[in-house]
């Protein structure tokens, strides 16, 4: 059977921003929509390691949390996704301390002003506190030419994993406060999209991921090629090493079961 892909930034005016930037595991701009027909624009914070290797943004766990936060708002593949860095970010104070840098801002703002200009948006979800600065910083970049979008900044999807520490109870409250402010952001958003790729009706969460609550990561917004499990949840790459010099280096991938 034939398989879809994603070409990537192949057509102006993202390959003009493609052919700009090369660093160490090489950039990751993008994941979706590079056609003309997105509606919702997603902002993430920086790739992690499987997302060096498919060379795609929010391909794991927290992509498929984010996929079916977009089919509750039957949002089915109308996005376009792009990261407050392109490159993976070592430690959440790099972030903070990156993230306002002009060159990596001025950058992001060129993909931003692409998208914007070229796309029928009608919604921006910004997933964590850095993404959230990120489109802060581009609306005043574009000054009185800003669009008026539904907005809404959203917790990270794996915010409750980071913030535990692999404490079950802690997980468990974290989830459940980071569900309630999804719900905010669906009820915010679900009526704004005038355009949906589906007619369903609005699903909030529970306390807890349920099922259907996530998504399959699309085919079609992968390169060619790659094999299935790679839009998998499961954590098939890590940064490994004895040090931070060592794990910037090395990703090691493992085949899920």
């Amino acid at each position: 059977m034939p398989h879809l892909f994603d070409p990537g930034p192949v057509a102006e005016p993202y390959a003009s921003l493609a052919r700009a930037f090369r660093a160490e595991w090489g950039p990751i701009f993008h994941r979706g929509r590079l056609d003309g027909t997105a509606r919702v624009l997603v902002i993430g914070q920086d790739p992690a390691a499987s997302e060096d290797i498919t060379r795609r943004i929010l391909v794991g766990e927290a992509g498929h949390r984010l996929q079916g936060l977009l089919a509750k708002l039957c949002i089915d593949r109308s996005y376009v996704m792009v990261n407050t860095f392109l490159y993976s970010v070592y430690g959440q104070s790099s972030g903070e301390q990156h993230a306002s840098v002009p060159e990596i801002a001025a950058y992001r703002n060129r993909w931003l002003d692409a998208i914007v200009q070229h796309n029928p948006l009608e919604a921006v979800i910004a997933l964590g506190h850095l993404a959230d600065e990120a489109w802060n910083n581009w609306k005043q970049h574009a000054g009185a030419g800003a669009p008026q979008l539904a907005y809404a900044h959203i917790t990270h999807p794996t915010q409750p994993e980071s913030s535990s520490r692999d404490d079950p109870a802690k997980l468990s409250q974290a989830t459940q406060k980071m569900l309630a402010n999804w719900n905010q952001a669906l009820q915010q958003l679900h009526p704004k999209i005038a355009h949906p790729d589906a007619q369903r009706p609005l699903a909030l969460y529970g306390d807890r991921f349920a099922a259907g609550d996530k998504a399959e990561i699309p085919e079609e917004d992968l390169p060619p090629g790659l094999p299935d499990w790679m839009r998998s949840p499961a954590q098939w790459a890590q940064r490994t090493g004895a040090t931070s010099a060592e794990k910037r280096s090395t990703v090691t991938v493992r085949i899920p079961g």
